[in-house]
């Protein structure tokens, strides 16, 4: 039995074994570079990579396994101001620094 192709972005299993994603290929190098839910990195050689016999598999539901992120901090991330209105980034320009951008007008003075 020979291993399904690699692709960028599709997560595998070895049989029996933990989850990885793909990472990146390496065409030029002929290698294959993946990251282990854990957040382990591996690098395989295209030749290994159709030897091993894994198998496509679908992704976690807990994205977090390889990123250092804590449930108070994603939570804090989520939240929204209910007080907070959008306003223009760029209306906090000084655009007295910014050579060649004076001369625009601002929409206060159309």
């Amino acid at each position: 039995m020979t291993s399904p192709s690699p692709v960028v972005g599709d997560w595998y299993r070895r049989q029996g074994g933990a989850l990885f994603e793909v990472v990146a290929i390496d065409r030029d190098d002929a290698t294959v570079e993946v990251q282990h839910f854990d957040g382990t990195l591996e690098e395989f050689d295209l030749e290994s990579w159709e030897e091993q016999e894994f198998e496509e598999a679908q992704a976690p539901e807990d994205w977090s396994g390889s990123v250092d992120v804590d449930a108070e901090d994603e939570a804090d991330n989520n939240e929204v101001s209910s007080g907070a209105t959008w306003t223009d980034p760029l209306t906090s320009l000084d655009r007295s620094e910014a050579s060649g951008y004076s001369e625009w007008p601002t929409p206060l003075d159309l």
